[in-house]
């Protein structure tokens, strides 16, 4: 008697179970490049070293694979998830724009994964509506980079627990260096260290740096809509602070309507652009002391936390208030307030 089983639900108790993802390459009899998106890959044997993976009975795929002795598996790494879609996708020329070397049995070998595997076919098995193919693996190569893995049905990284919790001052778990708002506050603060010692060398100050970064986010407000910006850092706009930068030749005020709003000047412009420069470069040096995965991480984990906590905020410090069309940083404008 067969057990009558959800499929739906069955579907999604099975992607409880996280994943890798991979795509397996062929050379087809025609002489053509064959591959496909999967994550159905174990390995089998050790000794000797044999892996297999399934596909199912209505993939057009299926005759290729069917017919070729010889297969390569790609686990993919953390940066891939590109690759994957295009090579979940029919109808496309999956290996375009793809640098291909070759194989066991001419099999296209793709770069920039997290391990390959070539292999010989030795065994195909009908599983259900899957065919199951186990291979001999012939050579490998592991290039020690994050892997991409595949949960509930989405994309996800893999990031390993840390041996040694505690920070570099040993005293994580007290409030005041294990605090969130500190830690943010302190990194914040040093990312911004090359930036300060570049206006600082041109004679500027904080309050002129906060007036810059918000023209960055979109040009052409009023004194006031800046002070009220601004503030957000701690620091208040006058008129006074305003005339300054005109001086300098980084800002000019132009009649709009009834309002007179400030705008870069070309060189004011260029120096705003040379110190985003600065901040990206400031951005990619803390950067080296963590992995993709890792710095992709943070960066959810920040958004995370600016959304669960946005909602303390005033009207005009929200998101869109920031950002218009014609910013520095090409940044999307919202459609609506985050």
């Amino acid at each position: 008697m067969t057990t009558q089983i959800d499929a739906a639900q069955f579907r999604r108790a099975l992607g409880s179970f996280t994943t890798g993802v991979t795509i397996v390459t062929t050379q087809g009899e025609d002489g053509k490049d064959y591959g496909l998106t999967a994550n159905s890959f174990n390995s089998v044997s050790m000794d000797p070293p044999m892996v297999l993976w399934s596909l199912g009975k209505k993939s057009t795929s299926l005759p290729v694979f069917a017919a070729t002795d010889h297969f390569a598996v790609h686990i993919l790494a953390a940066d891939q998830e590109a690759v994957s879609n295009r090579f979940s996708k029919s109808g496309t020329d999956k290996f375009a724009g793809c640098a291909v070397t070759r194989g066991h049995g001419g099999v296209p070998l793709l770069d920039g994964c997290s391990a390959r595997f070539e292999c010989r076919v030795v065994h195909r098995y009908e599983g259900g509506d899957h065919v199951i193919f186990v291979g001999e693996v012939m050579n490998f190569d592991s290039f020690n980079q994050p892997p991409l893995v595949f949960h509930g049905g989405n994309y996800g990284l893999v990031m390993k627990k840390a041996a040694d919790a505690a920070d570099l001052t040993g005293s994580a778990s007290s409030f005041g260096d294990g605090w969130l708002g500190f830690l943010l506050a302190r990194a914040y603060y040093q990312l911004l260290v090359p930036v300060r010692n570049n206006f600082g060398r041109n004679g500027l100050r904080d309050v002129d740096y906060h007036v810059l970064t918000v023209l960055s986010m979109g040009e052409g407000r009023t004194i006031a809509e800046l002070d009220k910006l601004v503030s957000i850092s701690g620091f208040h706009v006058t008129e006074d602070d305003i005339r300054t930068l005109i001086e300098r030749g980084i800002v000019a005020l132009d009649d709009v309507g009834a309002d007179r709003v400030v705008r870069f000047t070309e060189a004011g412009r260029c120096y705003a652009i040379e110190l985003l420069a600065i901040a990206k470069a400031a951005e990619s040096d803390a950067e080296r002391s963590l992995d993709y995965r890792e710095a992709q991480v943070l960066k959810l984990l920040l958004r995370r936390l600016i959304g669960s906590t946005e909602s303390a905020l005033p009207d005009h410090w929200r998101r869109d208030q920031f950002w218009r069309g014609n910013n520095l940083w090409r940044t999307p404008v919202p459609s609506d307030a985050a």
